[in-house]
């Protein structure tokens, strides 16, 4: 029996990819890269040879459960688990490991989100292997941790205890988003590393670190252990969901215990969270434009470009702009303003629903 899951949290909007990422079609159902392939189905992809299709599971929003099934047809209604209200990733997390570990208990579990890029397909399979043999058996949680190319602020950090003869290091500390300064000195001191989001654990560490550090968390799931792969399972789910608090697993159970260790890691990573990460991960052209569509660029650089295929755009004069068109909404923003973007959508969202 292969003990090996993945589990591909597929369950957020993507506010700060508007207008392309909306709420009835987030951004990780989308080709993004225009690759033929959307971002959900690039990261199960990814998984192919580390664990068999059976043993992936999606967490998501009930309203994405035929997108998911759409998607990715190998997989059974039964593997796409439905969140009834979002609640943060610890309480999506502990639904997918505790459902996990009723069926296999010797269960070892990667976690990880539906919307990176990884540029290094083979590198990250190695990476994760390295991970799944650290954790099998053995009583610790493992993050990624991304080799830092430059201070950025829009990531959080993980400290670790320098250790020449293994890859998997202990933690020493999280930091939540820092700012420039101390970014900077992160930077330099070389013992720090972005925090990927992806994390590897056996399934009885996890649900120990639950009991220990979120109780009433695993108090409820912890009730569904007659109830997973049955009719009663959504019921159950839809209650369970309803008393959880929404926490992160980062606040609620990485940041607090002490047996986290990170695999640190170069494997083309983004976490393409806005406009701007998905311009620096592109292909750009002469002029440093990255363009998607049918479009007629004059004297226009730094800019990043996608719209619909089927309509012809025309732009001249423009020097580090976003220009995004998709489903009746055009959006053009700076580049260097695309916090903008949430209060756009907020904005929007005033107007009228069909807009967000």
């Amino acid at each position: 029996m292969n003990h090996t899951y993945v589990v591909i949290m597929a369950g957020g909007v993507g506010t700060r990819f508007w207008p392309f990422s909306r709420s009835n079609y987030p951004k990780q159902f989308h080709d993004v890269l225009g690759t033929g392939r959307t971002l959900l189905q690039q990261t199960a992809d990814r998984f192919d040879g580390i664990c068999p299709p059976e043993n992936i599971f999606i967490v998501t929003s009930d309203k994405y459960r035929e997108l998911c099934k759409q998607q990715l047809p190998q997989l059974s209604y039964e593997q796409i688990l439905c969140e009834p209200i979002a609640r943060n990733t610890a309480p999506c997390i502990a639904y997918a490991c505790y459902k996990i570990a009723q069926r296999d208990p010797q269960a070892n579990v990667v976690v990880a989100p539906a919307d990176h890029i990884i540029l290094k397909e083979e590198e990250f399979q190695r990476t994760i292997q390295t991970a799944l043999d650290a954790t099998q058996g053995t009583d610790i949680l493992v993050t990624l941790g991304i080799q830092p190319s430059r201070p950025d602020t829009g990531y959080g950090y993980i400290q670790y205890v320098p250790d020449a003869d293994s890859p998997v290091k202990k933690v020493k500390t999280f930091t939540e988003k820092p700012h420039l300064e101390l970014a900077q000195q992160f930077i330099e001191s070389g013992e720090f590393v972005w925090n990927a989001g992806i994390f590897v654990w056996n399934a009885q560490s996890i649900i120990k670190a639950f009991e220990e550090y979120l109780p009433e968390i695993a108090e409820i799931f912890a009730e569904g252990k007659d109830v997973y792969y049955t009719d009663q399972e959504q019921a159950f789910v839809d209650k369970a969901y309803s008393h959880s608090k929404s926490i992160s697993i980062d606040n609620g159970v990485m940041e607090r215990a002490d047996n986290v260790h990170v695999v640190l890691s170069d494997f083309g990573w983004s976490d393409l969270g806005t406009w701007k990460s998905l311009y620096e991960v592109s292909d750009k052209n002469d002029d440093l434009n990255v363009i998607d569509g049918h479009i007629m660029l004059y004297d226009t650089r730094n800019c990043i470009i996608k719209t619909p295929k089927d309509r012809l755009v025309v732009v001249n004069g423009l020097d580090g702009y976003i220009v995004a068109e998709y489903d009746n909404v055009l959006m053009i923003c700076r580049k260097e303003e695309e916090q903008k973007v949430k209060a756009f959508v907020a904005d929007a969202k005033e107007r009228g629903a069909e807009f967000v």
